[in-house]
């Protein structure tokens, strides 16, 4: 988990996730230098599974991410944001995903029944259609959030360093490593409540044409750099 400016929901998403891991689970949090007071928030649990990183200066939620999964010791990753809720039931759900599949990729819905955004849910269906995901991804109609992703620890290999022209959107390099390399399963069903408002970190309104064209060139970007990765099977040096 990235933390940024939390305070005011940190606690019920903290008590979801807590809920569902077991003894010796792991919740790694890295707080992006925050100015509000999420810190006291998450130590106020006094929970010995949380593992808590602060940053020094504010370095963005993707390079939080990266700090927190290499933080990370167990051999199956979730993401989760600061402010959604964990569907019961949803460690349990990605875990299965990842006994044949290396990235997981679920549903959501909106906490308190809102509208969601209106990009088309994903489907087991379309799991092995890697191309067409893709391309998806490219034109902006694959659903793939981070809140409702999960990976194997062999990914890491591949997924770090993240590359540094990348600065929003973690989650759809997850996914392009995941299609790319041929096993990511989508998972029908929501496994989280996802709470929208106006400081998500993910956009909710149009962007202009020019931050839409810069958005791709970066994704296309990210697909070649992907197969580099994957045929090389060396972790890159960062850039």
């Amino acid at each position: 988990m990235a933390t940024y400016k939390g305070a005011r929901y940190i606690d019920e998403q903290l008590t979801s996730i807590l809920d569902q891991l077991a003894e010796n689970d792991e919740l790694v949090i890295v707080d992006d230098a925050s100015p509000d007071d999420t810190v006291e928030h998450i130590r106020r649990f006094h929970d010995p599974r949380i593992k808590l990183i602060q940053a020094e200066r504010n370095q963005g939620y993707v390079r939080s991410f990266e700090q927190a999964v290499l933080a990370s010791k167990g051999a199956a990753i979730l993401l989760a944001d600061q402010d959604d809720v964990w569907i019961e039931g949803r460690l349990d759900t990605l875990l299965a995903g990842l006994e044949t599949a290396d990235v997981v990729a679920s549903n959501f819905d909106v906490l308190g029944g809102g509208r969601r955004p209106g990009i088309p849910l994903l489907r087991s269906a379309d799991s092995g259609r890697h191309r067409a995901n893709l391309l998806g991804i490219l034109i902006g109609y694959r659903a793939y959030y981070g809140c409702g992703m999960a990976f194997r620890r062999d990914v890491l290999h591949d997924f770090a360093p993240v590359p540094r022209y990348l600065r929003e959107s973690h989650d759809l390099w997850l996914a392009i490593l995941g299609n790319t390399a041929g096993s990511i399963m989508h998972v029908d069903r929501p496994t989280l409540l996802r709470r929208l408002h106006d400081e998500n970190a993910t956009p909710r309104g149009w962007r202009s044409l020019s931050v839409i064209v810069a958005a791709r060139v970066v994704l296309l970007r990210l697909m070649v750099e992907a197969r580099r990765r994957l045929r090389s099977g060396k972790k890159p040096r960062p850039r």
